[in-house]
């Protein structure tokens, strides 16, 4: 239920569509009072019918209202809004710890005498397990079950976890693991572009779909003309209960999409280029909306694919408007019929709906590209902006090899137990995995038709390489197997392992050991090669230093290929069972052929058979016993399921704010340092502080599983956080992984150590580190890890959005250095003793004196901006975190 605004212009208007009739609040009648609206952006007039829904004089005001309207004259205002999203959107390593947290703050909120029913959520969220398959088998007809059996097993206790928590809350459905990816099952199920609800008077309202999501690749869904983006779990938490999402109002970059793709050229092609020229162009804390007559060549799949790599490109949003397009899908994916006559006839009424007829909306900036000047090309090998020709990534890898690993050539070593020998730049994995392409049927039709002509031809994948097929839902199983797609797949060693996010999040499972014995013994840099979304430094394995990102049908032609050493447009990928060299032109299909498929085997059928139960799961799911009611009855030997810290010993009135004095650095970072990077991900390490800790507990190595598995254990995850295998402490020359110095003895030691040995002596901590600091997945263990070791203060020379709210958000200053100043600047090396002044009296991106003391007592001042951006975010932080600021509000 959704409350009744204060309406103070009288927006409320009916609309019928599909014989029924709709409240909803009209941009039409809002012009007439506030100014023409017609050439707002699409995603602007979004927001500005969710201000006018929500306006009650407090959180949303006239002001606000009209803000938005002169947004058009600048096309930028420093103006800060309070944002209503319609639902909330989880995965299973970002949910889990969002659940934990509510189960907590039920806990808490009784300690506190209130009720803990309060604890509920108040809009629709929707939580879809797919990130805990891991790809152990691979390569034979087994490997799903086989993958699906060991996912149980791992994972019971957050299963068993979940399934309680879909019982006890209202507002809150799970997914069940072996469905599909969540951005993808959003996108074929649970987005409606035009969502309902009922109002405080019994009204059935209509109004556009939207959301926050705790995955950063929630942006997918903006291809659909649904307003989404990526947040922190801490926020979403926040958002669930009824907290408006604090947000300035955007600038919006305009993004001319004209012409259409050459022949052979693929969507994801088309989004590497997109997000290399928007990576260039700088749009971080911006929203992207496409728009031109290029919108009419590109199908739904295809923008879905551009919105899902919004956090690649930095933007906060890649938007789509709503058309013709849009509603084809809908009816493809076999959406209520009323629903659709609802988009349409709402899309017009409200000015959402694009057409040839539509003028262009003004925008804060725009850049434009021809969509035939777009050629193959992969990214990587460790950014997903780093885009490289096809042509060329034979050339760059060996430049890569010179200067970031030091190498030359060097001989092939031999595998022990193996007829075949390996060296750098081989391809170890080959997967088909993400939601970035296995949304998109033409590049998975693609990849099968490049697997029929490879095995009519005798071609096999190179003996090394660990081939992988994770679909991001069960309908891609549904078509490839209609058009025989599957077994062509098979057979070249691209059976299904799983339904869920595998590779593209670490989750590759181990290479064969001999192999991995190989890499390691001889320091070879291998390769990986995935139609993934993210290619950072340890991500999708220990054993791969150079990642690419690449559409599914090279992903095939690579695994075929074997190396990433040779230029694929002029060398072999293998011969022929005639003994002829076959080159990737002879197996690259036609826009005709793969077009032929499509339209034949992919059906809303399909669609509506395999959303029809979508909650109900399989018969292991169904097996799960679930005990506690109200609140969960914390199992004290769990090492999956801890009750967290956070409220221990809360009251309902925060403690002031104090200024930082005489705190130490826990590390100093240089640029990109990736949420990967700072939250614990992949693999847990027998000898890591967590996998000394999972030992104490009496945990098998073979059982340790990963860290997103154990992210509701604060005990495992605050042991992993900045212990990533390829990161870089610059108080230690040339050491990679999470080590530091101990200032107070100069001893070297894992970070972890380091932190509990500060907090045994009451020091304060804070982090130093370089531009785009936070880049990558909204991992909310970035920000509770970096608290939980201490950590008061990050100090950067930029911040990533999603990151620097959640530091906000767990009680965690961000500040950032004046521009053109970093800590080379200062000559900062760690060894310093840092005090920060002004933090009682801060104001939202104030500037603040850090004072900086040298060890030969010579000390200096640094003037940083505080990045608490708006007085929202700064009650947060004067609740010790927002979690906390809910809690209160709520009991009181």
């Amino acid at each position: 239920m959704i409350p009744t605004g204060q309406d103070s212009l009288k927006t409320r208007s009916t609309l019928e569509a599909g014989g029924k009739s709709y409240l909803y609040y009209s941009l039409e009648k809002a012009a007439a009072a506030l100014g023409d609206v017609s050439r707002l952006p699409f995603s602007m007039k979004v927001l500005l019918e969710n201000l006018l829904r929500f306006e009650d004089g407090v959180t949303v005001t006239r002001d606000d209202l009209q803000s938005m309207v002169d947004w058009q004259k600048e096309r930028r205002i420093n103006r800060e809004i309070q944002y209503r999203p319609a639902r909330v959107l989880m995965q299973d390593f970002t949910g889990v710890p969002a659940v934990v947290d509510l189960a907590a703050m039920r806990d808490a909120m009784k300690s506190l005498g209130g009720d803990a029913q309060k604890i509920n959520p108040q809009v629709p969220v929707h939580l879809v397990i797919d990130h805990s398959v891991m790809v152990d088998e691979f390569g034979t007809p087994r490997s799903f079950e086989q993958n699906v059996v060991l996912e149980y097993q791992r994972n019971a206790e957050r299963y068993e976890f979940l399934k309680w928590g879909s019982n006890a809350f209202d507002n809150f459905k799970v997914v069940p693991p072996g469905t599909g990816i969540c951005h993808q099952v959003n996108l074929e199920n649970i987005g409606q572009t035009i969502w309902t609800s009922t109002d405080q008077d019994g009204n059935e309202v209509a109004y556009p779909d939207t959301l926050v999501g705790t995955d950063s690749h929630t942006t997918m869904i903006n291809g659909l003309g649904v307003l989404g983006w990526g947040v922190g779990g801490i926020e979403a938490e926040a958002a669930m209960l009824g907290q408006p999402v604090s947000m300035l109002i955007p600038e919006v970059v305009g993004f001319r999409l004209s012409g259409e793709l050459k022949e052979g050229i693929t969507a994801t092609d088309l989004v590497l280029t997109v997000t290399q020229m928007l990576r260039a162009k700088g749009v971080v804390g911006r929203f992207v909306e496409f728009f031109g007559p290029g919108l009419d060549a590109l199908s739904l799949a295809d923008r879905a694919t551009i919105a899902n790599m919004a956090p690649e490109y930095g933007a906060t949003c890649g938007f789509f408007p709503i058309d013709e397009r849009t509603v084809d899908y809908l009816k493809l994916t076999g959406r209520d019929e009323v629903r659709i006559e609802l988009v349409r006839a709402y899309a017009k009424a409200q000015g959402m709906w694009r057409d040839a007829s539509t003028p262009d909306p003004v925008f804060t900036d725009t850049l434009e590209l021809d969509m035939s000047s777009v050629q193959p090309s992969l990214a990587g090998p460790k950014r997903p902006q780093d885009r490289v020709l096809l042509s060329d990534v034979d050339n760059r890898f060996n430049e890569e090899l010179i200067a970031t690993y030091k190498k030359g050539d060097a001989p092939r070593v031999p595998v022990k137990g193996g007829e075949f020998d390996v060296g750098n730049g081989d391809v170890m994995i080959a997967a088909i995995t993400s939601c970035t392409n296995t949304s998109n049927p033409s590049v998975l039709v693609a990849a099968g038709l490049v697997a029929r002509k490879a095995r009519a031809l005798g071609l096999t994948p190179k003996p090394w390489v660990k081939t992988s097929l994770a679909p991001g839902s069960q309908v891609v199983t549904d078509y490839l197997n209609a058009s025989g797609l599957s077994e062509d797949l098979d057979a070249i060693g691209f059976n299904l392992v799983g339904y869920g996010c595998t590779t593209c999040i670490g989750n590759s499972g181990p290479l064969a050991p001999e192999i991995s014995a190989a890499i390691a013994e001889n320091d070879l840099v291998a390769a990986s090669v995935l139609s993934g979304n993210r290619n950072f430094e340890g991500r999708v394995s220990p054993d791969c230093r150079a990642n690419y990102l690449a559409s599914p049908p090279l992903v095939v032609a690579y695994a075929l290929m074997g190396t990433v050493r040779n230029d694929m447009n002029k060398t072999p990928l293998g011969k022929s069972k005639a003994g002829v060299d076959v080159f990737l032109k002879d197996v690259w299909p036609s826009n005709d052929e793969v077009r032929a498929l499509i339209d034949a085997h992919v059906h809303s059928d399909m669609f509506r058979r395999r959303y029809a139960d979508v909650y109900h799961g399989d018969d292991r799911w169904r097996a799960i016993d679930v005990t506690g009611g109200e609140t969960y009855n914390w199992p004290p030997t769990s090492t999956y399921i801890q009750n967290p810290p956070y409220f221990t010993g809360m009251t309902m009135t925060p403690k002031p704010l104090t200024d930082i004095s005489g705190a130490r650095a826990l590390a100093v970072f240089g640029d990109s340092i990736t949420t990967d990077h700072i939250s614990p991900a992949g693999a847990i390490k027998l000898d890591s502080p967590a996998g000394k800790y999972l030992s104490d507990h009496g945990v098998p190595r073979a059982e340790f599983n990963s860290y997103g598995a154990r992210r509701g254990n604060h005990e495992v995850m605050m042991r992993g956080t900045f212990a990533n295998i390829r990161i870089r402490n610059r108080m230690l020359d040339g050491v990679e992984g999470g080590m530091t110095r101990y200032a107070p003895t100069e001893e070297v030691m894992p970070i972890y150590d380091a932190a509990m040995k500060y907090q045994a002596d009451g020091t304060p901590l804070v982090v130093i580190a370089g531009k785009e600091y936070g880049t990558g997945s909204s991992r909310d263990w970035a920000a509770k890890g970096t608290v939980l070791l201490g950590v008061r203060a990050v100090l950067a020379e930029s911040f990533e959005r999603i990151h620097r709210s959640n530091l906000v958000g767990m009680g965690v200053i961000p500040l950032q250095f004046a521009d053109g100043e970093g800590a080379s600047t200062y000559q900062i090396d760690g060894s310093e003793i840092y005090s920060i002044e002004g933090i009682a009296s801060i104001e939202p991106r104030q500037d603040v004196s850090v004072k900086v003391t040298r060890t030969n007592g010579k000390t200096f001042d640094i003037t940083a901006r505080c990045r608490i951006d708006t007085y929202n975010e700064l009650e947060y932080y004067r609740s010790g975190g927002i979690l906390q600021f809910v809690l209160r509000n709520l009991a009181s």
